[in-house]
């Protein structure tokens, strides 16, 4: 079960996605720009974070899996959700491309807030995020395959006792209204 929250790590989940609906969507001239702008200003910044932010102590796991320690990683995780947005508009990206910039944005914003009663399943959350988006954007044989993968990482959350029922189907359900409007809308 490890093997799948490994996996299922939002910053992995993302780039994998990204990679897969970037790929099949538009031409390698188009598509590695934008990927190479969201690794620099997105993912390789966050996971410098995650990554200091054990060495240093700040928390206690790359999952930011203490409920308090998150205030400490929000405020980070926002911005560089933010100059994704930025890259992704500066580099007149897809308009659908910017939307789930956006999208994925205020998934941060919301889980913050929550953060203050509820330690919502990040992992469960851009799982299914993505998992509707490939489904709405590739097709449903991508779509069904990245939902066995969603499940099986919500699934290795609650095994693992990362979070409880109500934490993951909280995740669970913002993910799937985001990705109903980045994917469809």
């Amino acid at each position: 079960m490890t093997t799948f929250a490994r996996l299922g790590h939002p910053l992995v989940f993302v780039l994998a996605s990204v990679a897969v609906v970037v790929g099949t969507q538009l031409s390698p001239r188009t598509g590695l720009p934008i990927l190479l702008a969201l690794l620099l200003s997105t993912l390789v910044p966050t996971a410098i974070l995650l990554l200091s932010g054990v060495r240093s102590g700040r928390w206690s796991d790359a999952d930011v899996s203490v409920r308090k320690e998150r205030q400490r990683f929000f405020p980070w995780a926002v911005p560089f959700s933010l100059a994704g947005v930025i890259a992704m508009w500066w580099l007149q990206a897809p308009s659908y491309i910017i939307r789930g910039g956006m999208v994925t944005l205020g998934l941060f914003l919301v889980s913050w807030l929550a953060n203050f009663r509820l330690k919502l399943s990040l992992h469960a959350l851009f799982a299914f995020y993505y998992c509707a988006i490939i489904l709405f954007r590739i097709g449903p044989m991508w779509g069904a395959i990245a939902l066995i993968l969603a499940v099986l990482v919500a699934w290795s959350r609650l095994f693992l006792r990362r979070h409880t029922r109500i934490e993951l189907i909280v995740g669970i359900v913002l993910g799937r209204m985001g990705g109903f409007v980045a994917g469809w809308w």
